[in-house]
């Protein structure tokens, strides 16, 4: 394994901690800024849309770049919008932190995901993606729940402390361990923004926005619902999260195992079990044994969606991946912004806290529809046209 994987994970391992501990800790800070659970929600709802917004325009503002220094810059404005978070004296300080943050998520894992797929062989690519988002799944089973008792035991404004120190730690990782690559030739926005004229790319986009979505819906708000559902206390939450990231670990390995095989069928066997698994989590978050169990399997079947649909995107963006590779990320992050406020929107209705299992179920299956109408799409196009057909027949003949 090259060693810039390493960097690269160490950077993503940072970024994980930060857009997913805020689950564990949301009833913490809603109750000192004194807001609801919902109202609260928009901090998961803002770090999203910023991904969403900063994917392309930081990824832009680096064509003239190197990769390496653009991935430093990225995690340098990750780190100060984490200090922002820690210092917040108000709950909208607090959302512009998180915003800050969030600028650079989508185009770190962007140019992370080009960088990580030439440093490898074309039949590893997957593999190497996957590699990367290790650190994200990592995150998951270390960060998070690390950050989540500091949380909870010292304070919430010391786990983004803490995070701006992660931040810290992966910018210098990544100057040291990742070559100075230069930026790749014609690498111009107007050849960049060519790669969306493919549909292909766009159907591969919106599977991402709404089978990642599907997760997100039930993840949110897994810390109410787990303690006044599943009857968990608060501490058991952070081996909740443990027990979320191990699903994704092992979800994201497999993504990255088979998609470099079979991508369509990996895509359709994951969207199809997540679309079943968050129908039952209705149920299943009655017991406390089922829902654990549950937490994992989410974790695994929406994580092993991430490499196949970011080769995805590399495959059909071809010469020009850069930016539809970070807009993917963005589009990640979309489906948690949508997930994130439809699965607050039916906890206001007065639905209860198990409601959003059902949103994320109903996205994980559309999802699952447009992967099956994207294979539909790409066998069409390879199928001769019939003057092509008997051309070759009457070429046999003779």
């Amino acid at each position: 394994m090259p060693l810039a994987l390493l960097a690269l994970a160490i950077g993503a391992f940072g970024i994980g901690t930060t857009e997913f501990v805020i689950m564990g800790l949301l009833p913490q800070i809603a109750g000192d800024y004194g807001v609801s659970i919902p109202s609260a929600g928009l901090l998961v709802t803002g770090y999203a849309l910023g991904v969403v917004v900063g994917a392309p325009l930081m990824t832009a503002l680096g064509t003239k770049t190197s990769r390496r220094t653009m991935l430093m810059l990225l995690m340098g404005l990750f780190t100060v919008g984490n200090l922002l978070s820690a210092v917040a004296p108000s709950f909208t300080v607090m959302l512009a932190g998180r915003i800050v943050a969030s600028l650079a998520h989508g185009a770190f894992f962007g140019i992370g995901a080009v960088v990580a797929a030439d440093l490898v062989t074309p039949d590893k690519k997957a593999g190497a993606i996957a590699t990367m988002f290790t650190g994200l799944t990592v995150a998951n089973i270390v960060g998070v729940p690390l950050g989540t008792f500091i949380g909870q035991a010292v304070g919430w404004r010391a786990t983004f402390a803490a995070v701006a120190a992660l931040g810290i730690v992966g910018l210098l990782g990544i100057a040291k361990l990742v070559p100075a690559l230069p930026r790749s030739q014609g690498a111009h926005l107007r050849r960049e923004l060519a790669a969306f004229r493919n549909t292909q790319v766009v159907l591969a986009m919106a599977m991402t926005v709404l089978g990642f979505g599907g997760v997100f819906a039930a993840i949110t708000y897994i810390a109410p619902m787990m303690t006044h559902v599943a009857g968990y206390s608060d501490g058991a939450v952070t081996w909740l999260l443990v027990l979320f990231g191990i699903g994704m670990f092992l979800g994201n390995l497999l993504g990255g195992r088979f998609a470099d095989r079979k991508l369509m069928p990996m895509l359709y066997s994951a969207l199809g079990g997540l679309a079943v698994v968050l129908a039952l989590f209705t149920f299943t978050a009655h017991s406390k044994v089922l829902a654990a169990a549950t937490i994992l399997l989410v974790g695994a079947l929406g994580f092993a969606t991430v490499p196949p649909l970011q080769k995805r995107v590399l495959d059909q963006a071809h010469g020009a991946p850069t930016l539809a590779s970070a807009v993917n990320i963005g589009a990640f992050n979309l489906g948690n912004a949508l997930s994130a406020w439809l699965g607050g929107m039916v906890i206001s209705a007065g639905l209860g806290y198990t409601a959003p299992n059902w949103v994320g179920a109903a996205l994980a299956a559309a999802a699952l529809a447009l992967a099956l109408w994207s294979a539909a799409l790409e066998r069409s196009a390879r199928r001769p046209e019939p003057a092509d057909a008997e051309a070759t027949r009457v070429a046999v003949c003779h």
